[in-house]
């Protein structure tokens, strides 16, 4: 029966429509490239969405993964395997700061790994130990509240909603869970205001903000949370679910903006493996002065029972993602994504379109915002947004991109593009720029 209905009609029929799905069926990938049911190429700067960060199929992921599936794909956590101990260490050296990590799926789920240690550490400890000593208060008020920023992406689990800064993505799942404050982003007077009445535990953001439009924080900002969280012993931590491990030309996103701030926690997920689903967290060593007396380390805060999963971490993946990082070190990826970006981004300005009103743009993660009036200039269809229509065009182009709000394109593009890749991509954008039909 199925062998008879087209992949469209496959859709239609079993597949549950989540998803504001475009037209093209895609059916291979090698590099920057991938290919249509129909054989047509595109030049994918997506990236799955800022996920395939060395292109498609690298051969010596799949070598690697490939070798890993012929030894262990899966075991429980109940038990220890070499590459997840491995990764983990890799990964507290990329941040360059002690602590450990916990491995689960996707970005939705590593935030929520966050949500879980800020409750933790508001409901069970003092704050952060000084290097004095402290005193444990048992008495002392519990505290739950995480801020987050306006225009913020958190995934779409219900504290993943709950925690975004988009009223969009609430709509029908009301009541919210509880707990997050919104407040006005690279704003620190707010920022402040927000931590004043002593009722939150955390601030929360992305160093850049992808789902928002491209808009990365001001290294002010990030140094004022800082001080915000030290003053009232709050957790700061960072989403780089998108911008992490590469994608700014830096391992972290608040490396290339401002290394001299860290956080207590950050999420990732996206890049981390190259395509295959896995999602991690860091947490700080930082001493914690519990209500019961006692010290603990900040990473030793969700103990056994606390969380898990079942699928996180497996040798198959672990494998992977080593292998992932093994390239971008070994083939100088960082370095690319600085160069290939500002190449990316000269070059974009370069056009001076007077459909463009601006690009943004750290490393490899590129926002071009299409002028306000786009729709009454463009004669564009009714309901149709500047950027899904813009995005359709470049299809039609042979050039994928992502729409990021209402007139924001994102180029995403895998860390070891090129630049003859980027030239093609900005010469696809402004070619369907001049055919552009006038009001």
């Amino acid at each position: 029966m199925s062998a008879s209905l087209s992949t469209l009609e496959l859709f239609e029929h079993y597949v549950i429509p989540t998803y504001g799905r475009f037209s093209v069926r895609l059916a291979r990938g090698e590099g920057s490239r991938v290919w249509d049911e129909d054989g047509k190429e595109y030049l994918d700067f997506g990236a799955g969405i800022a996920v395939t960060s060395l292109g498609h199929c690298n051969p010596r992921v799949v070598e690697r993964m490939r070798r890993q599936l012929g030894e262990l794909v899966h075991v429980s956590n109940l038990y220890y395997t070499r590459p997840q101990g491995e990764l983990a260490k890799k990964l507290v050296e990329i941040v360059g700061a002690p602590g450990k990590v916990f491995f689960c799926n996707s970005g939705a789920e590593a935030n929520e790994a966050l949500y879980k240690l800020s409750r933790k550490f508001g409901n069970e400890a003092n704050g952060f130990a000084l290097s004095s000593g402290g005193s444990a208060n048992p008495d002392a008020p519990h505290r739950r509240g995480i801020i987050t920023m306006h225009g913020s992406f958190h995934g779409r689990t219900l504290g993943g909603i709950a925690a975004t800064g988009q009223d969009k993505v609430k709509k029908g799942f009301e009541p919210m869970v509880e707990g997050f404050k919104h407040i006005a982003f690279n704003d620190t007077p707010a920022l402040e205001d927000a931590a004043e009445d002593g009722s939150a535990v955390a601030v929360l953001l992305e160093p850049v903000q992808g789902e928002g439009g491209i808009h990365p924080v001001a290294p002010e900002y990030l140094r004022a949370a800082r001080a915000v969280c030290d003053r009232r012993s709050m957790l700061l931590l960072f989403d780089e679910v998108q911008c992490g491990l590469g994608r700014t030309g830096d391992w972290n996103g608040w490396d290339t903006l401002a290394p001299d701030v860290k956080p207590d926690a950050v999420s990732w997920a996206k890049g981390i493996a190259g395509g295959f689903p896995l999602g991690a967290i860091w947490v700080s060593a930082r001493p914690v002065q519990m209500r019961n007396g006692e010290v603990k380390p900040l990473c030793d805060l969700l103990g056994p029972g606390t969380h898990g999963t079942t699928f996180g971490g497996t040798p198959l993946i672990c494998s992977g993602a080593l292998e992932v990082i093994a390239v971008i070190e070994e083939e100088h990826l960082l370095e690319n994504a600085r160069v290939q970006g500002r190449h990316a981004v000269e070059s974009l300005r370069a056009l001076n379109s007077p459909w463009i009103r601006e690009i943004r743009g750290v490393g490899l993660l590129l926002g071009i915002e299409l002028v306000a009036d786009f729709g009454s200039r463009c004669a564009l269809p009714s309901g149709k947004s500047p950027s899904i229509y813009m995005v359709e065009r470049l299809h039609d182009a042979g050039l994928l991109t992502i729409p990021s709000g209402t007139h924001t394109l994102r180029w995403l593009p895998p860390l070891n593009v090129q630049s003859g890749d980027v030239d093609e991509a900005v010469r696809i954008l402004s070619d369907v720029l001049d055919s552009l039909p006038k009001a």
